[in-house]
């Protein structure tokens, strides 16, 4: 009886400490999915690098990152499946061991072929981590601990984009293997701590519903496809032929998908009713818009210090830094006060210091002071900090237990997709205002890339321009993060009760929405 209990999820306590259980799993989850959230930034300042050494253009190259992304996307919406099926333990085990195995042989590619081969490996496992945290945490926690407990998933999701510039920029002056084998030492200690303090959930006895083959055929070639045409079109231009055909197909396979889910309910490889649920559909909009607003900007920051500024990888990345730190200063604060006022009343805040923290952005010129930046960025932390993790404590708290796993996935692709979607918006908006300041021979055609690589003293004659387009292109991430305003309305405005939410949460397609909703403004 005794062993059978410790293996068990703890079960979500009736007062609103975060207990001992809780801590520790947090530890063993956020050890795991950090390394797949700093992967997703840690190559690309090594890409230059991987150009020379690999004797590969930039056509071939990009298929380092693309492939990673891709392989993520088509292994996501198996993970509610597989949750139910075979519990979360063994499927947290798997992810760690193709992680770090892909980590492992992309360090010893001896050609680009082989590292794109071993990036999808890596990806594979990547792919799964961040739903399997999600799906731990939120299981354990209990609604009245919904807020806080998302704040501690936060933590990776928003520093690997600030850390993983500075690590790699850092390992990249050493050795470029290194990007990939400092996952080998972390990875060993996760897959430890997983196995001693990861407790065991068992799959359902009847093995749980039957694999939605048709769905996942849908929904993952969908996603690739959607995935690889905002891939493409942030390096070519939304006009670019194929990045349009690629889009056009993957939103068609995804609607597809959509509607055939909608038909067979909760056998679904994801159950779309999930959506019809208020306060989980406001949350997964808030969730997508701050995904683009993030990783787009995240994208942004780095080549304004490299391209206008001239600084290294590393010195780029330790500039970045005041943003992790605002923002994990404000994800504790944001996770006790949504528990206590509810998210919607922490998420306008949130996204009011986000806009203040970004408007200096849209006025930088060549004389920027660097303190400024910094202390804009650090604001601009607090207000990320202060929307992210009340906006995952809201899609979660209203769902039963078994509704999680199925949510996590759901969350996890809406995330890639934003971030996608800003990384590719951004781009094309950042080349074409390049394009449009510069002089012609002056970089302008080359893109936000080409006038990285400029001598200081042809950086100076356009370091204004430069400014210039990076400030232009700096209004439209402003918009981007002040569209949260909109499903930030219906957010709840109060405390979520403290009772587990009813067993039946899900609107049927007969019913209007649930009682789930009675936190809704």
């Amino acid at each position: 009886m005794g062993t059978a209990a410790a293996n068990e999820l703890p079960k979500p306590a009736s007062d609103e400490r975060l207990g001992k259980e809780i801590w520790v799993l947090a530890g063993v989850v956020v050890l795991g999915s950090i390394m797949a959230v700093l992967d997703t930034t840690i190559v690309n300042v090594a890409l230059s690098t991987l150009s020379e050494d690999l004797d590969t253009g930039l056509t071939t190259l990009q298929w380092v990152v693309t492939g990673y992304f891709l392989a993520m996307g088509m292994v996501i919406p198996l993970v509610g499946w597989a949750v139910e099926r075979f519990g979360t333990k063994p499927l947290w085990l798997l992810s760690l061991t193709l992680f770090v195995l892909g980590s492992g042989l992309s360090g010893a590619a001896w050609s680009i072929e082989s590292l794109i081969a071993f990036r999808v490996l890596q990806g594979l496992g990547g792919g799964m981590l961040m739903p399997l945290a999600q799906t731990i945490l939120a299981t354990a926690a209990g609604p009245q601990r919904m807020g806080r407990v998302m704040s501690i998933i936060g933590v990776p999701m928003l520093l690997g984009p600030v850390l993983g510039p500075v690590l790699g920029g850092w390992l990249v002056g050493i050795d470029w293997r290194l990007i990939f084998y400092v996952n080998i030492p972390l990875g060993v200690l996760a897959v430890t701590a997983a196995v001693k303090w990861l407790p065991r959930t068992p799959g359902q006895q009847d093995g749980g519903s039957r694999l939605d083959t048709r769905g996942l055929a849908l929904l993952s070639s969908g996603l690739v496809a959607l995935l690889y045409g905002l891939s493409r079109a942030g390096a070519e231009g939304f006009g670019d032929g194929i990045a349009l055909v690629a889009l056009a197909a993957g939103a068609l396979l995804v609607t597809v998908f959509a509607v055939a889910a909608g038909r067979r309910g909760a056998d679904a490889l994801i159950d779309v009713r999930l959506f019809a649920n208020r306060t989980f559909g406001a949350a997964s909009l808030t969730t997508f818009l701050f995904s683009i607003g993030l990783f787009g900007s995240m994208l942004l920051l780095p080549l304004f210090y490299q391209t206008a500024k001239g600084e290294s990888a590393l010195t780029a990345g330790l500039l970045l830094a005041p943003q992790g730190f605002g923002a994990a200063l404000a994800m504790p604060v944001a996770g006790v006060l949504t528990d206590r006022l509810g998210a919607g009343r922490i998420v306008p805040a949130g996204v009011t210091l986000a806009l203040a923290g970004t408007f200096l952005y849209t006025q930088v010129d060549p004389d920027t002071s660097y303190t400024l930046l910094a202390v804009s960025l650090m604001v601009r932390g607090f207000g990320l900090g202060a929307t992210m993790a009340p906006a995952l404590s809201s899609a979660y708290a209203t769902l039963t237990k078994d509704a999680v796993p199925r949510a996590s996935s759901t969350l996890t692709i809406v995330q890639q997709i934003g971030g996608s979607i800003g990384s590719a918006v951004l781009s094309v908006v950042l080349s074409s205002r390049i394009n449009a300041n510069l002089p012609a021979g002056a970089g302008g055609s080359g893109g936000g890339g080409g006038a990285g690589d400029l001598p200081d003293s042809v950086r100076e004659r356009v370091e204004g321009p430069l400014a210039t387009a990076f400030a232009e292109t700096f209004w439209t991430a402003f918009g981007l993060v002040a569209l949260i305003y909109l499903p930030a309305f219906f957010l709840p405005k109060k405390p979520l009760p403290k009772e587990s939410p009813p067993k039946e949460p899900l609107p049927s397609p007969a019913r209007g929405l649930d009682e789930d909703d009675r936190s809704a403004p």
